[in-house]
């Protein structure tokens, strides 16, 4: 395959950078704002059904738009949208501590939701546009700088917590997030996407007119679509162990209430850890055993963390299922947005977080109906399922 590069070297570096800071902003404002969450529930006075339901919202949001992005990005360009949609993002994390009523509560973060879906589709796409002309598998830097933000927001957040309200907080994030904006869409834009030419046809769009989206083959819709359940996969685990590790490890290990907060601390640092040595990892070993490796380490790793019968133990399987989840969304998104750009982006990305959405309420029902650990391994089974799915489809992938 042979790639013409379009864009000068300097400028993909400082394109590369942009995408970065973009990621990286992404993760901070979304974890400054997770961490509030309790506060805006009692500003509220929302039941935990209620919040539950309201916060649903941010997935209702994300799920709706992602498609609509999709076109927006073949039609304005993936750096335009970027810039609209981080704008749009730092403004409506300030809406929240604003409402006092669950309902309005709901009404503001379908907004916020519908901002970060929005986002995630066009800087994953124009990412995807860089990685094809680079032809390294950067993909999971940026993922890396999405959970290195999530880490500062978070920690940050948490330091201001006891001295600063959600509202001035929040308002904080968004006088961030707009003057990193400023100045990282400033790069953006004076840059123009690059475009890889391949001599494969199916893994490019094909031609379409100006006033609809591109017709896509039904045999790359499938394998695009593949990649999708791979990343639904992944994302599932994710929002399992957002969700419930900390109950799994405070209720059924009898772990005090400090140590069963660190248990989502080790899973996201080792995610950290994967991505920022993904790029090495998709070099030595392809996509496909990278994919396949890490559904079968994160399956090992997640039998680990439920089913130990200790907390340490737990812990380090937690840190495993972290590891083997690394790099399978970013490899799974890359993938899908090769094959159909940014229709394969939004694609991939709505099933994902489709998988999100149901990871929690899915763990929930199956505790009741048997034990949470039981359930959790309902994350090991899935995991193991994005390995099969890379392995049975690596020579379709591979065209």
């Amino acid at each position: 395959m042979r790639t013409r590069i379009t864009v000068p070297d300097n400028s993909l570096t400082r394109l590369r950078i942009a995408l970065t800071v973009f990621f990286a902003l992404d993760g901070f404002v979304f974890a400054g704002w997770v961490v509030r969450i309790p506060a805006i529930k009692e500003q509220t006075g929302a039941s935990a059904s209620a919040l539950g339901l309201a916060l649903l919202g941010v997935s209702a949001g994300a799920v709706i738009t992602m498609m609509l992005t999709g076109r927006l990005c073949r039609r304005y360009g993936t750096h335009r949208v970027t810039v609209v949609c981080a704008v749009l993002l730092s403004l409506s994390v300030a809406l929240p501590p604003l409402t006092h009523s669950a309902p309005a509560l709901g009404a503001v973060l379908l907004v916020f939701g519908a901002a970060y879906g929005s986002i995630n589709v066009a800087f994953n796409s124009a990412a995807v546009d860089l990685v094809g002309v680079l032809r390294r598998p950067i993909m999971p830097s940026f993922h890396a700088a999405f959970s290195l933000g999530g880490m500062l927001g978070a920690g940050l957040g948490g330091l201001v917590a006891g001295g600063l309200s959600p509202t001035w907080h929040l308002i904080g994030l968004t006088v961030i997030g707009l003057l990193v904006t400023a100045v990282a869409g400033r790069t953006l834009l004076r840059i123009e996407p690059p475009t890889p030419t391949q001599e494969k046809p199916e893994q490019r769009p094909a031609p379409h007119s100006p006033g609809g989206p591109a017709p896509t083959p039904p045999r790359t819709r499938g394998l695009v679509v593949t990649f999708g359940l791979i990343a639904l996969c992944t994302a599932y685990g994710e929002g399992a162990l957002a969700d419930w590790s900390a109950l799994h490890l405070e209720h059924d290990l009898e772990a005090t209430p400090g140590v069963a907060a660190v248990g989502y601390s080790c899973f996201a640092l080792a995610m950290t850890i994967g991505r920022l040595t993904g790029t090495r990892l998709l070099e030595r070993l392809g996509q496909t055993r990278t994919l396949v490796g890490g559904g079968t380490t994160a399956a090992l790793g997640m039998l680990l963390g439920a089913l130990a019968p200790s907390v340490w133990a737990a812990l380090l399987g937690f840190m495993i299922t972290g590891l083997g989840l690394a790099n399978l969304f970013p490899v799974a998104v890359e993938r899908a947005g090769r094959l159909a750009g940014p229709d394969g982006v939004a694609i991939a990305s709505t099933l994902g977080y489709g998988g999100m959405l149901l990871g929690p309420p899915a763990i929930g029902f199956m505790a009741d109906w048997f034990s949470l650990p039981a359930a959790l391994t309902s994350v090991a089974a899935l995991a193991a399922t994005a390995a099969v799915i890379a392995a049975l489809t690596r020579r379709a992938a591979a065209g």
